[in-house]
């Protein structure tokens, strides 16, 4: 029989082989009406695996394949792979190992997304009352949950060839995400950085702010530079390649950073040894490290509401004031879209106006000029 009881468990059980393929599992169901009502569904579908499979030559694909799969091919590559995986890692256990991406539709993805909503380890935050509510934005909710899941269904169909009948409306999975801020430093805080940043940290500060990098691009190697083309290259947010030119200034900071560390460019002198360091000696610059000194950066310099990322809004800013050219600055921060660097094109409003203030006297003054007729 196809269907049976195992005597430790209160569920029927199912087993039964397809073109010499065997498939067996728990049927969660107490009862034999239903277990049979099960079992004739599994039968069903793996039917149609096994002739999908022979005609694609792809097995039902599992998120804890899936997952693996995408790790191995994408995540790994990522500037932030480390935050990658522990996302990956979390969906996997969310959903379920063997959980296949086919029986994933909108109810699965509504639900994953209320459950990462409401569950977060840190940043938690007190009502009056003394209950807590979870900060977690709903950018973070996107990025860790929604977005990484449709990136590794697009990667299945793409690439690995599978079909999806049931698969999610993406689009109505993504929370809402305020409109993200432009922030520009003034010569006084910008100063006020400049002289409270602590020494051995001093190079790497002054590349973020001159490349509008992100913090996790700031981490180069001295692999990622070739001197010949002057150009920095690495892999950054999504895998998409980041070019940085190496400018005069650049160039000088890099000179400055050699004999430092065989592999890193940017890196700190140990003041407090942890494990094998010793006191005194250069070790790269982490990203974690990188946070923690620009916490305390910031807290030292007095500059309030300016975040690292800001950094990049800072240059974008500077240099379209100075170029005019949004073309020019959507190369520099290496957005593939030129719809993201348009959040700067306010910087041109003034010149805008002056350019629309001088049409307007132009015709005014041609609408004098003109003869009168006799």
């Amino acid at each position: 029989m196809s269907i049976y009881k195992p005597a430790k468990s209160p569920y029927y059980s199912y087993d039964f082989v397809v073109e010499g393929r065997r498939f067996f599992g728990s049927t969660k169901a107490k009862t034999k009406k239903d277990a049979l009502a099960f079992e004739a569904q599994a039968r069903l579908q793996a039917k149609k695996d096994v002739a999908e499979e022979r005609k694609t030559g792809n097995g039902p694909l599992t998120m804890d394949t899936a997952a693996g799969r995408f790790w191995n091919e994408v995540g790994q590559h990522h500037a932030n792979a480390a935050t990658t995986f522990t996302d990956l890692e979390r969906l996997v256990t969310r959903l379920g190992r063997t959980t296949r991406l086919d029986a994933i539709g909108d109810a699965e993805v509504a639900a994953l997304v209320a459950w990462r909503r409401s569950n977060t380890v840190r940043d938690r935050t007190k009502h009056r009352d003394g209950t807590e509510v979870p900060t977690i934005s709903n950018a973070t909710v996107n990025r860790s949950t929604t977005i990484l899941l449709r990136s590794i269904f697009s990667r299945a169909k793409r690439t690995w060839r599978y079909s999806f009948p049931k698969e999610p409306n993406w689009r109505d999975h993504i929370l809402k995400e305020p409109k993200e801020r432009v922030r520009e430093l003034d010569e006084s805080e910008a100063d006020a950085l400049d002289g409270a940043v602590r020494e051995d940290y001093a190079k790497w500060f002054e590349f973020a702010r001159i490349s509008g990098r992100r913090r996790v691009e700031t981490l180069i190697k001295w692999s990622d530079v070739n001197i010949f083309a002057k150009r920095i290259t690495t892999t950054g947010k999504g895998g998409a390649l980041i070019s940085t030119p190496i400018t005069p200034e650049i160039a000088e900071i890099l000179k400055a950073c050699e004999g430092h560390h065989d592999e890193y460019v940017f890196t700190y002198l140990c003041k407090r040894p942890r494990g094998d360091q010793k006191k005194g000696q250069r070790y790269p610059i982490t990203a974690e490290g990188a946070k923690t000194q620009w916490r305390r950066l910031v807290a030292k310099a007095g500059v309030e509401d300016f975040r690292f990322h800001d950094i990049r809004h800072d240059v974008a800013t500077k240099l379209l004031r100075s170029t005019g050219n949004l073309k020019l600055v959507q190369r520099a921060l290496n957005h593939s879209d030129i719809k993201t660097t348009t959040k700067y094109a306010h910087v041109l409003d003034d010149e805008v106006a002056a350019a629309l203030e001088n049409v307007s006297k132009s015709r005014k003054k041609s609408r004098t000029s003109k003869p009168k007729l006799a």
